[in-house]
């Protein structure tokens, strides 16, 4: 069976400090790619094959654009969107359908209660249940479907990897990443997800994350769009007080969260991250990138000071802050 870096594969990168006493630690593997797109630092192994999740992404959602998707703005970083499922965010995932000829019904992520926790106690004070629109990569679903439209293929099954939309986007993540997907799995919204190595995940994000809009390739073009349409609405990407939005408000970088401790960031000069924590948890995904990005240059110490202060790193002790999670000062 193909899996991921096992625990000699990995390193430390964070630990959870409280009241002056490391509790926990969080090891596993990240590689820095210069604004130029050579690796200039890695720690643990990158060359490992790692499922990037929801930091994938931004990668299907050029493929979808480049099968005749036509958004921008609110709508196109919707599309590259793990929202917390507000009244707003549904909104927009709402216009992407509707101008498309599409309704709730043509999604095929599953129902879920938002992620917000304003969202979900008004939902449940108004006696609504689960809906496919607030699943947080409902986003993601509706660009896939808008490009089924455009391109005139079938929106049924449009999450098969048969499908003509799916082998467009195993397609287009080859070509971004330089390599040949290793295996194909389902996501938690249904969607084929491809297992490729943390390098060429960072490689994929670098060339999304420096693409010009004025490029003469199409592929290229859209994925500048796709960049300053997140840059310009960090709300869609996540939302309040989660970390991706907190991480484009607060330093101006491209920022995209994957579950299973998957985080990738692209600094304002183009210096590109990409890591995997490998017990799973996000908690210390955000700032390890930060850091790591700091150190090759790319981000101040006092930019990642200002993010550390906006994310939700605290450690409480009878609900006063008793410590912090952070990176490690080796990495």
């Amino acid at each position: 069976m193909l899996e991921t870096l096992t625990f000699r594969d990995a390193v430390e990168l964070a630990v959870v400090e409280r009241s002056g006493f490391v509790e926990s630690r969080h090891a596993g593997a990240a590689v820095v790619l210069s604004a130029e797109g050579e690796i200039i630092a890695q720690h643990g192994n990158a060359d490992a094959v790692i499922l990037p999740r929801s930091s994938l992404k931004p990668l299907q959602a050029v493929a979808s654009l480049t099968a005749g998707a036509a958004l921008d703005g609110e709508q196109l970083a919707l599309g590259t969107a793990s929202h917390s499922g507000t009244d707003r965010h549904v909104e927009v995932v709402r216009e992407i359908l509707t101008a498309g000829g599409l309704t709730e019904d043509d999604l095929a992520c599953p129902p879920a209660w938002p992620t917000d926790a304003d969202a979900r106690r008004e939902m449940i004070g108004d006696h609504a249940g689960q809906a496919r629109i607030r699943m947080n990569c409902s986003g993601k679903h509706a660009l896939m479907l808008r490009a089924c439209v455009a391109t005139g293929w079938p929106t049924d099954g449009y999450l098969d990897p048969s499908h003509p939309l799916q082998v467009h986007i195993r397609e287009v993540v080859e070509r971004l990443t330089g390599e040949k997907i290793a295996h194909t799995s389902v996501d938690g919204c249904g969607a084929p997800v491809h297992a490729i190595t943390l390098t060429g995940l960072a490689r994929g994000i670098h060339r999304i994350g420096t693409a010009s809009e004025r490029s003469p390739f199409a592929l290229h073009r859209v994925a500048g769009t796709l960049v300053r349409a997140v840059r310009e609405n960090p709300w869609t990407i996540a939302g309040p007080g989660e970390p991706d939005t907190i991480a484009i408000e607060t330093l101006g970088v491209f920022a995209k969260g994957g579950a299973e401790g998957i985080m990738v960031m692209v600094a304002p000069n183009g210096t590109t991250v990409a890591l995997k924590i490998l017990d799973g948890s996000g908690r210390a995904a955000t700032i390890v990138a930060a850091t790591l990005l700091a150190r090759a240059g790319a981000l101040s110490d006092a930019d990642v000071a200002t993010l550390a202060a906006a994310l939700p790193l605290a450690v409480l002790g009878g609900g006063e802050p008793v410590g912090v999670v952070r990176a490690v000062p080796g990495i």
